[in-house]
């Protein structure tokens, strides 16, 4: 066996023990010196980043593959602990450690004058490796261990700027919320195990029953996964968060959030994908309750969004309840595509939601660094305190409106294409779901189109006159976000067949996902 081979045939476990040693690395490393420790963790993420793209590229042309911890030949084979990886799960890895890697790039300029770095970057891989190991297990309860990593990091991250008072509330509401979903989700895991005695995921799918436990353990992790994934009405966490992190820390928290996100898709279409089509009440089939239900919260998310956006001085916030509305959009279209179950624009929609992931995650992140730009300059968030930074700011200008020409899907960017397959399918089910989205798009461009002429286009302010560029590697990393909406944009199909129907077909058939294991026990 070459070293490749074995690097791929070890790429699963690599992926998660390289940020997770390296993150108790991270204090000693810092000891040497600052630019040593900043360049470690990009060293880190760019080693995980390769291990990434080696499994993607043998799952993506082999199909999903199974790592396995600890002996092969274990005699109670039902409770080992596998990693299942999948086209979804390179998805959703691949996002992450882009996040990741940014964010690295960026917060060299924006945080060197801070203290506390060391445990900064340290909790940043953490976040990092618990949002990787939701995405590669195939064991439930360890998707919880991740989980609460994730929780415990962010929640510290969030915290960051510890002396800003506003910063400790908004960590509290974070810890609040995500222990409240963490331990309900634990709450459903006792359930299944009571139950069938096992814990892996493609071996509770194959033996699921769809029992009244079973219905509510389902109910369970869609509010505790909601709740974390920032889904109105459980979202009141996000703009606080959002407004009061350093913005190369909200790009990390997106991540986690993301994988919340993820933990939703891979409940709905693979742990109760053989169950979906039984009937409940009224003789509706459960995908299109549940469906319905997905897509009224989804709505809910986009109005709350949308709304209260437009009503926002603070930068960050705005950004933050935009946000809301684009995790919407991306439940709009999981809904839609378990209403439609079996249908080809059920395909289409679930298509739009998987493309909207990745594409939330560059336009948001974008506008989130070109926010923590405009803060580092000025040290301002209202919008009342900023006017005429296009005049010393032009990078950091253009890269604002190709974010928020992105977030409101105007072609040709990557927003545009997500957006239009979301309406489409959206329009099969109910044309008037259609024209809700699609002014929601239209009220977040005229929110975007008044920060720009408030915080660029107007007049200079006497106090803002010395205001100079952003330094370069905050630079670097909101243009390595804008040429990826850009490019994306102009060639979507080029994301659309590498990645995202090979993730949405995956989820799709869940009975390959759970013959990988069952067939082979």
């Amino acid at each position: 066996m070459t070293f490749l081979e074995t690097l791929l045939q070890q790429s699963p476990v690599l992926i998660i023990a390289t940020p997770l040693l390296s993150a108790f690395l991270m204090p000693l490393v810092s000891r040497i010196h600052a630019k040593v420790r900043d360049v470690f963790a990009l060293v880190v993420l760019g080693v995980t980043s390769c291990f990434v793209g080696l499994l993607a590229s043998d799952v993506l042309s082999h199909g999903p593959r199974i790592y396995i911890f600890g002996a092969q030949n274990l005699s109670f084979p039902l409770v080992r602990i596998l990693f299942e990886v999948d086209s979804m799960g390179v998805f959703m890895a691949i996002i992450t450690v882009m996040l990741a890697s940014i964010a690295v790039v960026y917060s060299w300029s924006f945080l060197h004058q801070q203290d506390g770095l060391d445990k900064y970057y340290t909790l940043l891989l953490l976040v990092v490796t618990s949002a990787l190991g939701m995405e590669l297990t195939g064991d439930i309860f360890n998707f919880f261990v991740f989980l609460e990593i994730s929780c415990i990091a962010s929640c510290a991250l969030i915290a960051f700027w510890v002396d800003e008072g506003e910063a400790l509330e908004a960590a509290f509401k974070y810890i609040v919320v995500s222990s409240i979903g963490a331990l309900f989700v634990l709450f459903a895991i006792g359930i299944f195990y009571a139950q069938y005695n096992a814990l892996n995921i493609a071996t509770l799918a194959h033996l699921l029953q769809f029992t009244f436990l079973d219905k509510i353990v389902l109910a369970i992790l869609l509010v505790s996964l909601g709740m974390k994934a920032g889904l109105a009405p459980m979202h009141m966490w996000m703009p606080d968060s959002y407004g009061r992190a350093p913005p190369s820390i909200i790009l990390i928290i997106m991540s986690a959030t993301l994988a919340s996100v993820y933990g939703i898709l891979r409940v709905m279409f693979t742990l109760y994908g053989n169950v979906l089509t039984t009937s409940l009440r009224f003789s509706l089939p459960a995908h299109v309750i549940i469906g319905w239900i997905l897509i009224a919260l989804a709505i809910v998310s986009i109005l709350i969004g949308v709304i209260m956006a437009l009503v926002q001085t603070d930068l960050l916030r705005l950004i933050g309840y935009a946000g809301v509305a684009e995790i919407g959009y991306m439940f709009l279209a999981i809904g839609t595509s378990i209403v439609a179950l079996g249908t080809s624009y059920a395909t289409v929609a679930l298509h739009g939601g998987l493309f909207h992931i990745l594409n939330d995650a560059l336009d948001i992140g974008l506008l989130f660094l070109v926010a923590g730009a405009i803060y580092y300059v000025t040290k301002k968030r209202s919008l009342d305190d900023i006017s005429g930074l296009a005049r010393s700011m032009k990078f950091t200008t253009v890269f604002f409106i190709i974010g928020a020409l992105a977030v409101a899907g105007m072609p040709p960017l990557n927003g545009f294409t997500s957006k239009f397959l979301i309406y489409e399918s959206v329009y099969q089910v109910n044309p008037i779901l259609s024209i809700i989205a699609l002014l929601g798009s239209i009220l977040l461009l005229a929110i975007f189109i008044k920060v720009l002429y408030a915080a660029f286009l107007g007049p200079e302010l006497p106090e803002l006159k010395d205001v100079k560029e952003a330094p370069r590697s905050m630079l670097l990393a909101m243009g390595f976000l804008a040429v990826f909406a850009v490019v994306i944009g102009l060639f979507p199909n080029l994301v659309l067949d590498t990645l995202v129907k090979p993730a949405a077909t995956a989820l799709l058939d869940h009975a390959q996902y759970i013959s990988m294991v069952v067939g082979g026990l």
